[in-house]
């Protein structure tokens, strides 16, 4: 039943979208590529002490392509669903969010990550996104939970979850290598029982 569910999900790949009056969250394509390069170099130095240290081929269009390919086979296997997040009106490109770690049996949740470009960044934009995933996930992708660590010096993504609803669960040492160096997290979590009156 799952896997006949996540074939239908990966013929309509190209149709996943979560839309807003603002916002519009879908699937990357190759095409993406003439947003995505100039947006990730020039926020460099914003998004570097918050993510995995960048390959030498990070911004390269075939490490694009590669890495498209790549979300399609996950989302296609229901193990991610990787977004991007574009303006409603212009279509201009304004960040990512994945939807990650996808367990499913006993577990039934979820991991998400997520990343602003860094003039989009402090504008709601990342809020609204989280606004269309967070129904998404619980509805659509069924899911109990939802987790998400930061570095616990991340006070904007800190601030952002707790908007947003989550909770402080615990802390995580040295849980994943950052810029060159493992560094501790902090874990939240949002619970498909939280969102109910």
């Amino acid at each position: 039943m799952t896997r006949s569910v996540f074939r239908f999900l990966s013929r309509q790949s190209d149709t996943l979208e979560l839309a807003s009056d603002r916002h519009l969250l879908r699937l990357p394509r190759f095409q993406d590529y003439r947003q995505w390069y100039p947006l990730r170099s020039e926020s460099r130095r914003f998004l570097e002490p918050w993510e995995p240290t960048w390959r030498g081929d990070e911004l390269t269009e075939s490490s694009f392509r590669a890495r498209v390919v790549r979300n399609e086979q996950e989302f296609a296997s229901g193990q991610a669903v990787p977004l991007l997040i574009f303006a409603r009106d212009d279509k201009a490109l304004l960040g990512g969010l994945t939807i990650g770690y996808i367990r499913r049996g006993a577990a039934q949740c979820c991991m998400i990550g997520y990343w602003m470009g860094e003039r989009h960044a402090g504008h709601g934009h990342m809020f609204g996104a989280l606004k269309l995933a967070i129904p998404y996930i619980f509805s659509s992708l069924q899911l109990h939970r939802i987790e998400a660590a930061c570095i616990p010096d991340n006070t904007r993504s800190i601030r952002l979850l707790e908007k947003a609803g989550f909770q402080q669960e615990g802390y995580l040492r040295e849980y994943l290598k950052i810029n060159g160096e493992w560094r501790d997290h902090v874990m939240y979590s949002l619970l498909a029982a939280d969102r109910r009156p």
